[in-house]
């Protein structure tokens, strides 16, 4: 067996083979590692995926937290062997690194509260997994020799920058001190420093393959290789295809979350990313790059307006890491070192001043970061610290911001939230936290409030998720109110609320109070007037509408003849008219029954005959009229022949709005012929210049008609400009 406080790599273990013969090996020997086999890690499936996904899902995961767990119950000599020669355990954990969902992923998750639960423990199980292999020191007997464990872990691949990026933004969130410590053991100063140098040169190359895929070319800095000659020919933004688009922009969107995230965890870092020039490289990039893929995502046309809003909300997310990236570079490498107020003071404000300087010609990035970041307060931090600044060089430098802010066309708004700490410079710009507002694209601005929601909301929902990770019994609407209360700087208030020192007006809050819901503003089609409104087709106010009725074009199937064929008219007018079919002569009233209840009337033949040859009222004044009429009932062909001449002269004499144009044209013609018969007048023959077909001989009517055309043809037209124009020659008034 091992012996006591020997470091592993020197002891020796004795074991017996498969045939029962002992034998002595190293500690560390690929026979001591177990036979097991760990399966790659898969992402979960998008919102809206089929239940079989789901559970295949769960499965997997449920399979590489048992064999973790496993791993992570073995003692320590077996652990590292297990570690360092199975490969399908690296190849489990580096699947993971590279596909387990980011921050802004989340979103897009099924919101099952089984995959929710499984991912956590998934997540909390391989930190465990990397966090006991970042330690080669476990207790008094279980060790290895610090040199030693560099070695296996450089010549193994256990840890390298690529890694540590991502252990960074994975784990970094409430783990900092911890993902720190894994960081710095494995390695020390002359080789992280190394490791450091070859990452910052693959992440400017990231920058190089972001540009190259856009058609784009860094102004601002020396590529890495030349401009190739077929550049020209090279697709852009906005005529590459949408998955390439999308491609990109995610690319982009981790890759500036994960450089963020390792430089905030490992401060360290900061000063050989200094050293390479990275922060011009970095704004450079950031203004070649930042307006071309904005004005791609707004301007291109896509099928799913969900993933264009995606789009949007992760460029503006690269966006303000890349911001946040320029500041905590400047912070730990000049603003730090003036705030300590050590040595060389006067040269770190230099070389803020000196990048504050190149920044000018930058002028879409320096006002994103005066927005977030203000450059005043940073040079009211060095006038405080040094009065004997340049005012000049100073003031030079605020009206190049102002500039910046007057070239992109946008107005400089002043933050209402100020820090509630003050420190021995009391200054925003240099400490200042993410604030409410959050960073917001150009075109955001441009297109008011509402476009900068989503960024808006993305960072606060991920302060929020971050704190109550650590406090899941505190209510959103509380913990919003501590944000703001202090400055949206999520560790100052976990730090706070852990240690019971918050401020009197959050004591007196609920600290179960829900996030206060916002009261959505009225709909467009709520309050529109139309004169449509309510009809049959408006289907803002009906779920259901008559699609029959409703066709593209003309309709189909539809002809006169099929219209003139329905009879549909006559057999719903049948009814009507069967009540005329049967006609009664006589009506044989029941005793009790009068003639009303049949619809008859109370005609007298009698009554009638009594007054029929008596003068009623021949001695009134109107007398003559009411005699006039008796000759009519005489005389009955004699009056049907003078109404009808009446009518026809009362006709003739009636003012008709609108008269027939057939009978207008008759009288016109009448009238003609009428006065071509008094003068005299023989119509003219008509004139016949076509004749018969060709070869059959033409008529000499033919031949003189077409003499007469060919003699009289210039008077019509523009054939007689010759006659016209002698004619004005002779008169003077064309000179010769």
């Amino acid at each position: 067996m091992a012996c006591a406080r020997v470091p592993l790599d020197e002891q020796q273990v004795t074991e017996r083979d498969a045939a029962g013969r002992e034998r002595t090996l190293p500690a560390l020997h690929p026979h001591r590692m177990e036979g097991r086999c760990f399966v790659p890690y898969k992402p979960p499936p998008d919102d809206g995926c089929s239940p079989a996904e789901v559970e295949e899902f769960l499965e997997l995961a449920r399979f590489i937290t048992e064999d973790l767990d496993w791993l992570l119950s073995l003692p320590h000599d077996k652990f590292w062997c297990q570690v360092v020669f199975d490969e399908s355990l690296q190849r489990c954990l580096d699947s993971y690194l590279h596909q387990a969902p980011r921050g802004l992923d989340f979103a897009a998750l099924p919101s099952s509260p089984a995959v929710a639960d499984i991912q956590r423990s998934l997540h909390r199980t391989v930190f465990l997994t990397f966090l006991r292999m970042a330690t080669y020191k476990e207790s008094k007997d279980n060790f290895i020799t610090p040199s030693v464990f560099g070695e296996i872990v450089y010549e193994n691949f256990l840890f390298d920058i690529p890694k540590m990026m991502d252990l960074c933004v994975l784990f970094g969130k409430g783990n900092s001190q911890l993902v720190h410590k894994m960081i710095g053991k494995p390695f020390d100063n002359n080789d992280l420093k190394t490791c450091l140098s070859v990452g910052v040169f693959h992440v400017l190359q990231v920058f190089d393959t972001i540009l190259e895929k856009c058609g784009l070319q860094c102004d601002g800095a020396t590529a890495m290789e030349p401009l190739k000659l077929n550049a020209h020919q090279q697709r852009t933004a906005m005529t590459m295809s949408l998955q390439e688009l999308v491609d990109i922009i995610l690319y982009l969107c981790d890759s500036t979350s994960t450089i963020y995230a390792f430089l905030d965890i490992f401060p360290a870092a900061c000063s050989t990313f200094h050293s390479h020039s990275f922060l011009s490289r970095l704004t450079s990039f950031y203004e070649t790059t930042v307006p071309d893929l904005e004005k791609a995502v707004k301007k291109r046309n896509f099928d799913d307006k969900r993933r264009q809003e995606d789009l949007w909300k992760r460029l503006s997310h690269s966006c303000r890491k890349m911001i946040e990236t320029c500041h905590l570079l400047l912070h730990h490498t000049c603003l730090q070192p003036i705030l300590e107020g050590g040595e060389n003071t006067q040269t770190f404000a230099e070389e803020l001043l000196q990048h504050f300087t190149s920044f000018l010609p930058e002028k879409r990035f320096l006002s994103d970061y005066d927005e977030q970041f203000p450059i005043a307060d940073d040079i009211s931090l060095l006038q405080q610290a040094l009065p004997l600044i340049d005012e000049t060089r100073t003031s030079y430098l605020l009206e190049g911001v102002q500039s910046a802010w007057d070239s992109t066309g946008r107005r400089k708004q002043h933050s209402h939230i100020q820090p509630k700490n003050t420190s021995a410079f009391p200054v925003a710009g240099a400490a200042a936290a993410i604030s409410s507002a959050g960073f917001k694209p150009q075109e955001d601005r441009e297109s008011g409030e509402d476009g900068a929601v989503g960024g808006a909301e993305a960072m606060l929902d991920s302060l929020l998720s971050c704190i109550r990770d650590l406090l899941p019994d505190l209510g959103e609407g509380f913990l919003l109110a501590c944000l703001q209360e202090y400055n949206y700087n999520s560790e100052l208030v976990i730090n706070n609320i852990l240690e019971d020192r918050l401020s009197p007006n959050l004591d007196k809050l609920d600290r179960a109070m829900p996030r206060p819901v916002k009261e959505e503003l009225p709909g467009v089609l709520d309050s529109r007037s139309n004169v449509f409104d309510d009809d049959e087709f408006d289907v803002f106010r009906r779920d259901q509408v008559d699609m029959s009725r409703i066709w593209k074009g003309r309709r189909k199937g539809e002809s006169t003849r099929e219209m003139l064929n329905d009879k549909r008219h006559i057999s719903d007018q049948r009814a009507r008219y069967q009540a005329y079919e049967t006609v009664v002569d006589e009506v044989i009233i029941e005793p009790g029954e009068n003639a009303e209840s049949y619809g008859l009337d109370d005609y007298d033949d009698e009554y009638d005959d009594t007054y029929d040859m008596n003068q009623v009222g021949a001695n009134d004044l109107d007398g003559d009229s009411l005699l006039s009429r008796r000759w009519r009932h005489l005389f009955p062909e004699l009056d049907q022949n003078l109404s009808s001449f009446f009518l026809v002269q009362n006709n003739v004499n009636r003012d008709q709005f609108i008269q027939d144009p057939a009978v207008l044209r008759e009288r016109a013609e009448a009238r003609r012929a009428a006065m071509q018969q008094r003068k005299g007048f023989r119509p003219e023959r008509p004139s016949n210049v076509v004749g018969q077909p060709k070869g059959q001989g033409q008529s000499m009517e033919t031949f003189l008609d077409r003499r007469k055309k060919e003699a009289n043809k210039n008077r019509v037209a523009n054939h007689n400009r010759r006659t016209m124009a002698d004619r004005k020659r002779n008169k003077g008034m064309i000179p010769s």
